[in-house]
């Protein structure tokens, strides 16, 4: 087949045909792979390979400047930029190396990295070639499925994951996050590497403020006797949340958000996550198997500040309590410390207020808070002239608001405040007894003064008859002032039962 034996022989001429027609042309290249994954390792070392491989690579990444420079456009500006709405049809050789073996596909996907073609592009052929390559995906990718997963796994299969979780871009958001819980969720069914299975946990604890309940919900495939989900596999995704490095992120955004400013974008990514961490515990919270420290070490691995309000929270705890009566008080007290009832809503404060299958203390707590909520509406409903009386009432509980800021207030003190708020409504009680006396008397003194002041009419009446002919008026003064004076009696003690 040499050029030793006959010029222009088979050999010289099949390099011909390569350099010629295969190289210049994708899909040819692709099916002489194809016809070389039986033929390893003679077409490895004859450099057919690899000469397809580099002229995909180099072919995908050419026709991916082209569509490059077709998107380009100028802005009002003036400036030549890239229009991002824009279709790209430089991608159309992913349907084409999806029919690959996972060996060459993964010398390809390397090699188009190394020539520079986009993480975008790198990850929607990953994307294509994993939903092709993975049997059983109608339930991998789609968690709401019922259908019986078969725990016989093949070897393929798992190789295609984890080569798969090697070719992944480092960039963010380059592939969806759906597509990286269904390859967690076959990497756990599949039993992969544990390198392979924390590297999907550290890329989705990036980006996790985007996911769903739905993605959250990763079924258990060890044992009868566990859980139905897998609750360490979303605690560890939940501690590589918490722990990442929002410097490289925020980069461009540091001189506009504060680290701990309410605003900024970790701190919205944290309410998401709060969020999305209250539903799945309700989800998870009627499960029997649920160990209590499973539970508590997941609810407990956001800080303190990423819930407002802590309403999810409480939800998810009074359904883990209702599904496991059994729980003794300790633990109960244990898990109702994780709720800080003064960030409530009025509906969940209502309900809280009577639950029975809350703790006594948990209880105090509620109606100590509702009680401060409910001074708090009467202080904004009274006028000016009224802050004197509510100021009196709230220096009592001076102490108690200062501790209240605290989640976790000592329950000695709320028994104390508890006692002094009732002995306030007991003098308020007494006061309003007091009055009701005084109301009486006043009443019973103003009938009298009715009667003594018709006496004094009555007198008039007669001395202005003047029977002997004498002046009246002398007479007639002193029971007017009698009843002036008792007139006056009257008025001093109706003002001092005000008073």
């Amino acid at each position: 087949m040499t050029e030793e034996f006959s010029k222009d022989n088979l050999g010289s001429r099949a390099e011909e045909y390569l350099e010629s027609v295969v190289c210049k042309n994708l899909e040819m290249c692709v099916e002489v792979l194809q016809q070389c994954e039986n033929l390893l390792p003679l077409a490895d070392e004859l450099k057919i390979v690899s000469r397809c491989i580099d002229a995909i690579a180099s072919k995908a990444c050419a026709e991916q400047i082209a569509s490059s420079f077709s998107r380009l456009e100028y802005s009002s500006s003036g400036r030549l930029h890239t229009n991002k709405q824009a279709k790209c049809e430089g991608d159309w050789w992913i349907e084409d190396l999806s029919v690959l073996r996972i060996d060459l596909y993964q010398r390809v996907m390397t090699a188009m990295k190394c020539r520079g073609v986009r993480p975008e592009s790198i990850g929607a052929s990953l994307v294509n070639y994993a939903q092709k390559e993975l049997t059983k995906k109608s339930i991998l990718w789609n968690p709401s499925s019922q259908a019986k997963v078969d725990l016989i796994s093949t070897e393929n299969e798992k190789l295609v994951v984890e080569t798969i979780v090697n070719l992944l871009p480092v960039e963010k958001f380059t592939v969806p996050i759906s597509f990286l819980f269904g390859l967690l969720r076959s990497a756990v069914m599949l039993d992969c590497t544990i390198a392979c299975r924390l590297d999907l946990e550290r890329r989705i604890g990036s980006q996790l403020d985007i996911a769903t309940l739905d993605d959250l919900l990763i079924p258990s495939f060890r044992h009868a006797a566990d859980t139905l989900f897998d609750a360490d596999t979303v605690h560890r995704i939940l501690v590589n949340f918490s722990q990442q490095d929002d410097s490289e992120d925020d980069m461009e955004d540091a001189s506009v958000f504060e680290t701990g400013s309410p605003h900024s974008p970790s701190q919205t990514a944290l309410f998401k996550v709060a969020k999305l961490v209250d539903n799945y515990l309700a989800e998870i919270a009627p499960d029997a198997n649920l160990k209590l420290s499973k539970f508590m070490v997941i609810a407990e691995t956001l800080p303190e500040h990423a819930r407002t309000i802590h309403d999810g929270l409480y939800r998810a705890i009074d359904i883990y309590l209702k599904a496991h009566q059994g729980l003794p008080d300790s633990d109960r007290k244990k898990l109702c410390k994780l709720i800080d009832f003064q960030k409530l809503s009025q509906e969940a404060g209502a309900h809280a207020a009577q639950n029975e299958r809350l703790p006594l203390q948990a209880i105090v707590q509620v109606l100590y808070f509702e009680q401060i909520r409910l001074r708090n509406a009467l202080c904004c409903s009274y006028g000016d002239e009224d802050h004197k009386p509510m100021h009196q009432s709230w220096r009592i509980s001076s102490g108690a608001l200062s501790a209240a800021m605290s989640p976790r207030d000592n329950y000695a003190s709320l028994r104390r405040e508890n006692r002094e708020l009732k002995l306030e409504l007991a003098r308020l009680r007494m006061r309003l007894n007091d009055l009701e006396k005084e109301h009486v008397c006043m009443k019973r003194d103003m009938q009298r003064s009715h009667s003594r002041k018709f006496m004094s009419s009555f007198s008039k009446k007669i001395g202005k008859l003047n029977f002997f002919g004498q002046s009246s008026s002398r007479g007639s003064s002193s029971p007017s002032r009698y009843s002036q004076r008792t007139d006056s009696r009257v008025i001093e003690r109706t003002c001092a039962s005000t008073d």
